[in-house]
């Protein structure tokens, strides 16, 4: 694969996540996901772009209660 062939399949990876994880995690998790993409797609790392959205717990939801209803009922 040519450089500029590698740089039209750019994959560009979107991570949707509750808030509440440290810059370094965050960090280390787009480091790690962008080594399997150089493993298993054979992209350079240069071409991963990789974009983290976060969501306050308030604005989550599963089962029909936000992650803050969650965590406070799992206290009781």
């Amino acid at each position: 694969m040519t450089t500029s062939s590698r740089e039209k399949t750019m994959p560009e990876i979107t991570i949707s996540m509750a808030e509440g994880r440290t810059d370094e995690q965050k960090a280390g998790m787009m480091r790690d996901i962008t080594q399997a993409l150089v493993k298993n797609l054979g992209v350079d790392a240069d071409a991963v772009v990789i974009q983290i959205n976060e969501a306050p717990l308030r604005h989550k939801m599963k089962g029909g209660k936000t992650f803050v209803e969650r965590a406070a009922a799992a206290k009781k």
